[in-house]
């Protein structure tokens, strides 16, 4: 038998080959609209994923900051109010106490000082030895204070060698007379006193609440009147003048 021509093979061939390669090329199936088309695409996606990662990292980040923040805000505040408010309750409560001592302390310098006190007015008595020597001894040496109560101004005319003393606010003064005539009730019946070697014979005034003191031993009659309730005190530092200054004598009283 004879073999075919070889355009007869390749005829023959043909369609079955054709049928065979149209079975291994399958036709291209149509792309989902999601899917991407090309490289490109695929790495667009993946960029815009890495993005949405990124943003999603950075927002838990400011989330975290911002907790960290408010937690640091709230351990400020309780520092604050451990640290700080011990220090104002401190100063409330001791602002009203300085004010209180503040108001003490200027009340007690106003009673402290001094007021102002108007000149003090005495009237005239009998004194005729006023100028003589034991009153020019004694006037200098007395002092400017007796106990709580402080040298007086007199108004002028002063009678002669007189002095006077008063308390800080005035009040009943305190007076010395020096050179009078002998008091018309000491006589040989009068009991005397004597304080820091000076005798004194003492005259009360009940209407007045005063008591006058005369020292009745030395070259001249010496008169003290102190108002009730002011106390020893003048009359003992008197006393201490009279017996540094003057020479003390026998007493000569007035007849019964």
């Amino acid at each position: 038998m004879a073999d075919s021509i070889p355009e007869d093979r390749d005829e023959a061939s043909t369609p079955d080959d054709t049928a065979t390669a149209d079975a291994k090329s399958p036709v291209d199936e149509p792309r989902s609209a999601d899917e991407p088309t090309s490289d490109k695409d695929a790495r667009a996606a993946a960029t815009a994923l890495d993005d949405d990662t990124d943003g999603q990292a950075n927002d838990a980040a400011d989330a975290d900051e911002n907790a960290n923040d408010s937690d640091t805000g709230d351990a400020d505040s309780d520092d604050f109010e451990t640290h700080h408010s011990p220090a104002l309750i401190a100063t409330a409560v001791a602002l009203p106490v300085v004010l209180i001592v503040a108001v003490l302390v200027a009340a007690f310098i106003a009673l402290r000082t001094p007021v102002e006190r108007e000149p003090l007015a005495l009237g005239p008595v009998p004194a005729p030895a006023a100028d003589g020597p034991a009153c020019q001894a004694l006037l200098p040496a007395l002092p400017a204070e007796l106990g709580d109560y402080t040298k007086a101004t007199l108004v002028e005319p002063a009678p002669p060698a007189t002095r006077a003393w008063q308390l800080p606010d005035g009040g009943d003064p305190i007076t010395l007379r020096c050179g009078l005539d002998r008091p018309l009730e000491f006589n040989r019946a009068s009991p005397l006193t004597v304080i820091d070697g000076v005798k004194w014979f003492q005259v009360r005034d009940e209407a007045g609440k005063t008591g006058t003191w005369f020292a009745v031993d030395r070259e001249t009659y010496i008169a003290l009147t102190v108002p009730d309730g002011s106390g020893t005190s003048a009359v003992q530092t008197v006393s201490d003048t009279i017996n540094a200054n003057l020479p003390a004598r026998e007493p000569t009283p007035g007849e019964l």
